[in-house]
């Protein structure tokens, strides 16, 4: 066998070997990728839910923020309506004593 015979199969069974290492680090890469995929997509998932979670919570804050703003608005219709004919009420009354009395100090 003469020497340029031998160094090309050298060089054949170097460059298969580096195949070979080659395709074995892109799939167990690949391998990793698909693994840290499926990671990323089950917590994507999960922030999904949160997010949804959180978003019923909101709705739900603000329909009874509704709800108390009516019923604040009720009450300061019915303490109107109970205070129109009473004669005490409709009495003018100082600045300085009603801000006495709404400051509660006596």
């Amino acid at each position: 066998m003469s020497k340029e015979k031998a160094l090309s199969i050298a060089l054949i069974i170097i460059a298969f070997v580096f195949t070979i290492y080659f395709g074995f680090s892109n799939y167990q890469e690949k391998k990793q990728l698909q693994k840290d995929k499926a990671e990323l997509f089950g917590k994507i998932e999960q922030l999904e839910q949160n997010i949804a979670k959180n978003n019923k919570i909101i709705a739900q804050r603000e329909q009874e923020k509704a709800q108390d703003a009516m019923s604040i608005k009720q009450l300061q219709e019915q303490m109107k309506d109970a205070l129109k004919n009473n004669q005490c009420a409709n009495d003018f009354m100082p600045s300085n004593i009603s801000d006495w009395m709404r400051s509660g100090k006596n």
